[in-house]
């Protein structure tokens, strides 16, 4: 049964990685594409640590009685923002340096690998804790993470790839796009926790529905813009 969860628990981000992989003209090393799952794995349980010490220190802090302000808090810095940042950063130590990076559309790919390695931890341990030990509502709660959290984690680290693809063609505003790229990446994140966790109801539901949309039609747009940049993707 612990094997079949792991599978399962994987499932969702290797039917993701196999649709975003056949939209690269030219292939990664199976090496790199590996490599960069595995790290995005490890940003995960570091952003357990991280999300746990934020609601810690704000339930321990002068907000400790602002419900309202400290459950915003949480959801767009202690998760959001955290989640979207250690993606990136999987990218920036792994990825950035390598000579394996030589067109616009790899920064795109390897920080969504990163995503899906994350997403698959998540999906793991989420497992592990639901209330139902029937197979088939593992399942069930697999197919609805694969079209929901699992793609949602794809949708903002490509939002914030996007950036970084078009930040290394304007040298001079480079910060202004990574900062710019992780502020709507961790905005689209926040308010698609907020949709599911503050808003159990069918309005919240169409709402979590409307961001996914509205976030997959932008990186779609911003992967055909990217895909029209020259080949060679100059590092500095």
């Amino acid at each position: 049964m612990t094997y079949f969860l792991y599978l399962l628990g994987f499932a969702p981000s290797i039917v993701w990685l196999v649709f975003y992989l056949r939209k690269d003209a030219h292939p990664e090393s199976n090496r790199m594409i590996l490599k960069v799952f595995f790290w995005g794995m490890m940003s995960a349980l570091a952003a357990i640590i991280l999300e746990k010490s934020f609601s810690f220190l704000i339930a321990n802090s002068f907000l400790k009685n602002q419900i309202f302000l400290t459950s915003i808090l949480t959801i767009f810095a202690g998760v959001a923002l955290i989640e979207e940042y250690l993606k990136y950063l999987v990218l920036k130590f792994k990825i950035l340096k390598s000579s394996e990076l030589d067109e616009p559309f790899d920064l795109f790919l390897y920080i969504i690998i990163s995503a899906l390695g994350f997403a698959a931890v998540e999906n793991i341990l989420l497992l592990n804790i639901y209330p139902s030990s029937l197979i088939a509502g593992k399942i069930g709660l697999m197919i609805a993470r694969f079209v929901s959290a699992t793609f949602l984690h794809t949708l903002c680290s490509g939002l914030l790839g996007i950036f970084l693809c078009f930040s290394f063609f304007h040298f001079k505003n480079k910060k202004w796009f990574f900062r710019a790229g992780l502020l709507i990446a961790t905005l689209f994140h926040g308010f698609y926790n907020l949709s599911i966790i503050k808003m159990q109801t069918l309005e919240g539901f169409i709402l979590s529905l409307i961001i996914l949309t509205f976030a997959a039609l932008l990186v779609f747009l911003g992967m055909k813009k990217i895909k029209k940049l020259k080949s060679v993707c100059l590092i500095k």
